[in-house]
């Protein structure tokens, strides 16, 4: 398991991006008559990794949902690079550079890896994807499994390729619910590496974790969820002074 270095989390505060890839204010989500998210307010800004954290049932992949419209219904505002995404159906809202990874990973089991790979057309010309070959690059375990149907990859290896899928659209703000869970030690530590690297090519990221171990060290900012609220909000620059809070919240 990653080990949690709370001052590396703390020192990487100084580097920003401007502008806002997603920007989340007064949104109310409803799974048929079950108001699960309250008033909801959060903001990514362009090149972030920001970790949502908190127990199950706190509303975080609601969250996710809500911001790709899959709930039953929505109010408030969910701008994409600054555009107003509340009214847009899902397929609208991922042609606006949205990736969503839900925690089930959705790969087509019946499929090779190469042909799960190349079913998801381009979101834009503007951002094409990556290729198959910067794909194997990132993902050495998906270049030697690339002819195994689904069925036969290990939980890690359809984690990778779930995510791989993704970057193939041309996606560049990951929604990505709950990577780590479940999954060896070694596949993790692939994962973080995976997160430091789209980071650096300028992905933003929005992050789903109950790992908090997994998270921490690659975060640059955290909201707490709980109850369907966001409860807390920091920089990696203040984890250390948070720390008493998050045993509370989370348990951690």
């Amino acid at each position: 398991m990653l080990d949690i270095d709370v001052r590396s989390a703390a020192s990487r505060g100084a580097t920003r991006v401007s502008g806002y890839a997603l920007d989340v204010s007064n949104l109310d989500a409803w799974y048929a008559e079950s108001h699960i998210l309250h008033n909801v307010g959060m903001q990514v800004k362009q090149g972030e990794v920001v970790a949502l954290l908190g127990r199950n049932g706190a509303g975080r992949t609601t969250l996710l949902r809500a911001i790709m419209g899959l709930t039953g219904a929505r109010e408030g505002s969910v701008r994409i690079n600054g555009t107003e995404a509340i009214n847009l159906p899902t397929y609208s809202i991922a042609h606006l550079g949205v990736g969503y990874c839900p925690e089930e990973r959705g790969i087509f089991s019946g499929l090779s890896t190469e042909e799960n790979l190349m079913l998801p057309p381009p979101l834009s010309k503007v951002h094409p994807g990556m290729t198959l070959e910067e794909i194997y690059a990132m993902f050495p375990n998906l270049a030697d499994r690339r002819a195994s149907r689904g069925t036969l990859l290990s939980g890690g290896e359809q984690q990778m390729l779930a995510v791989a899928r993704i970057l193939r659209t041309g996606a560049r703000l990951l929604l990505l619910d709950e990577i780590s869970e479940g999954l060896a030690p070694v596949i993790v530590q692939a994962l973080a590496r995976m997160i430091v690297t789209l980071k650096r090519a300028g992905y933003t990221i929005l992050l789903v974790e109950q790992n908090f171990r997994f998270a921490a060290p690659l975060t640059d900012r955290f909201y707490v969820m709980e109850h369907g609220e966001i409860v807390e909000s920091f920089d990696a620059s203040d984890l250390l002074s948070k720390m008493s809070a998050l045993h509370t919240l989370l348990g951690v």
